[in-house]
């Protein structure tokens, strides 16, 4: 698998790189910015390629967070997603690559849909989400998106909230999450050459990039407004998904 990218390319991947870092520092949705862009970039090789990225901004953040949380919530949620994660991989060697780009905007649209339920339909919500069966769903869920997307993070996020996790705290927890859950994906991946010495070149050349976009969320996230942030993201994650499945 060669990697060559236009200039127009490379901008895109700076871009994809920016939203990796700063989706790891509390504003979550972004991060299904970057899969659409490493998506439309790369087809169905992409999840490989984006996952050591992913993986450098968990380790980079999880020092930030380690003392709002702990790693309790993690090991609750993590067989269904083990389990996940196996479903996920078996269909992701499955998946056609002509169909890898309406498949993934697919989920991001699912994701999306998550969003917005949660913020329309929030009583009925936290009456689904509280109740154990939808924590082993969601749980399940998580593991196969991020094995087929790397997009597991809108479900996540939705689980911990129906637990009232504070701001912080959801942070904290995510990163442990993450942090594990992405280690674990990378042999698998590795073994479907999705991840390989030329990716990794690629990967290491975005290095700056996705550090700075961490140092950008950490400030983001005290600066700006959380809800106007993630109308935002929400908006671009809808325009994102769309042009996948659609066009």
């Amino acid at each position: 698998m060669e990697i060559e990218l236009s200039a127009a390319g490379w901008t895109w991947a700076i871009v994809a790189a920016l939203a990796v870092g700063i989706s790891k520092t509390g504003f979550g949705g972004i991060g299904l910015v970057a899969v659409c862009i490493m998506v439309d970039l790369f087809g169905k090789p992409s999840v490989g390629i984006l996952l050591p990225m992913l993986i450098l901004a968990d380790i980079s953040v999880y020092p930030f967070f380690r003392r709002y949380a702990s790693w309790t919530p993690v090991w609750r949620i993590l067989p269904p997603t083990l389990l996940g994660c196996v479903a996920g991989y078996f269909f992701l060697d499955w998946m056609p690559e002509d169909s890898a780009r309406s498949i993934i905007g697919g989920i991001i649209m699912v994701m999306v849909g998550l969003q917005l339920f949660r913020r329309f339909g929030q009583e009925r919500f936290e009456r689904l989400a509280h109740s154990r069966e939808a924590g082993l769903a969601a749980g399940f869920a998580a593991g196969t998106a991020t094995m087929v997307a790397n997009a597991a993070g809108p479900i996540f996020q939705l689980y911990l909230l129906s637990r009232r996790f504070e701001k912080l705290e959801l942070i904290g927890v995510g990163a442990r999450f993450f942090l594990l859950v992405n280690i674990l994906k990378a042999p698998f991946l590795g073994g479907m050459s999705y991840i390989n010495g030329e990716s990794l070149v690629f990967n290491l050349k975005l290095v700056p990039v996705i550090l700075l976009g961490i140092y950008l969320g950490r400030h983001l996230v005290h600066a700006v407004s959380q809800r106007l942030f993630e109308w935002l993201v929400i908006l671009f994650a809808l325009i994102a998904g769309g042009r996948l499945v659609f066009f």
